[in-house]
């Protein structure tokens, strides 16, 4: 009987220790799973602003070519995936690249806008106004020079 009596305070604190072993691994497993997630949305945020670097590249190259626009875009866009390529990144979606050469060709300062609206300016000269908003798009299907 005194056997048993005794014998409880250790089987207490294995359990104690077991438990909290346990609990322990659960939370270090739940913080390497936050460090994983943190570091895919990192990688992925650095894809996509490198993706727009070059997006705005390829755009600024093409600026200056007698091409038609979607041939323009066409070629911006392999321009793109092979500048991804030789930097690795494989797993850019095509739609991904093509809207970031729609963003970089419409933040582009080389590229033609449409005048919304005029200023005058102190000598009463009419301004154009380059405001947000008014640079015309890419449009794909569309064959003519942009």
């Amino acid at each position: 009987m005194n056997e048993i009596i005794n014998a409880i305070p250790e089987y207490v604190i294995t359990a104690v220790i077991s438990t909290a072993f346990y609990f322990g691994v659960k939370e270090g497993q739940l913080l390497i799973r936050s460090k994983i997630q943190h570091a895919k949305t990192a990688t992925a945020r650095e894809r996509w602003i490198l993706t727009g670097q070059l997006a705005a590249d390829a755009v600024n190259s093409l600026v200056g070519k007698d091409m038609a626009g979607h041939e323009k875009f066409a070629q911006a866009t392999q321009i793109v995936q092979s500048a991804l390529d030789r930097q690795g990144i494989k797993n850019v979606d095509l739609n991904a690249i093509e809207t970031a050469i729609q963003a970089a060709y419409e933040k582009s300062p080389l590229t033609p806008t449409t005048i919304s609206g005029t200023k005058l300016n102190s000598l009463e000269q009419e301004m154009p106004n380059f405001g947000p908003g008014t640079v015309e798009a890419i449009d794909p299907m569309k064959g003519d020079n942009q």
